[in-house]
């Protein structure tokens, strides 16, 4: 569909851990957050819930690089694996990450009963239903992505950023900002 795919392998990722942001499989995730403008994430369910393999990846990603987010106006697809019978329980908890990263989530989701069944030895999903729904969520997907790349500055324009900016020069980081409320309460104690 024209698109440029790139893959991100989490074996070796290490658990999230702010000393690790120079390990190389971090610089690796989170270079393919910053080259990227739409994601796909895929989750399995594990005891009715999000994998923690999943969750790394996601909590690896930056809140903030200065003062924006990473993902802040990206398009992402979520889709989901489960070993028994179909739930939607990741989609929904990929969906809540997706609004806190400020990303635009395809409406459609897709997600795939008895896995184990559902795949051949190569790894491509076999032929059926829910192979086709597989391929309406993705090609939905791409129609978003080419929609919000026309108007992705729209979502990443926002009013608190053009004012700190006006009033400060520049996004400050979140460690400005708490020093700065940190110096503000200090100097209103003072004047009590």
């Amino acid at each position: 569909m024209g698109c440029d795919v790139r893959t991100f392998d989490p074996a070796g990722l290490p658990v999230r851990d702010p000393a690790l942001a120079e390990h190389p499989k971090v610089l690796e995730l989170r270079a393919l957050v910053h080259w990227s403008e739409a994601h796909v994430w895929v989750g399995a369910e594990l005891h009715g819930a999000l994998c923690s393999v999943l969750k790394n990846q996601i909590d690896t990603i930056p809140l903030n690089t200065g003062s924006v987010r990473p993902t802040q106006g990206k398009a992402v697809a979520v889709m989901q694996v489960c070993g028994g019978s179909q739930s939607f329980n990741t989609v929904n908890a990929l969906r809540l990450l997706a609004r806190w990263m400020r990303m635009v989530c395809v409406v459609n989701q897709s997600s795939v009963p008895m896995a184990w069944t559902q795949f051949d030895e190569d790894g491509r999903i076999k032929a059926g239903p829910l192979r086709e729904r597989v391929v309406d969520v993705v090609e939905e997907f791409v129609r978003l992505v080419r929609v919000n790349r026309e108007f992705a500055d729209e979502f990443t324009d926002r009013y608190s950023e053009r004012r700190e900016r006006a009033e400060k020069g520049r996004l400050l980081s979140q460690a400005e900002k708490v020093a700065e409320k940190e110096a503000a309460d200090k100097k209103a104690k003072a004047n009590e």
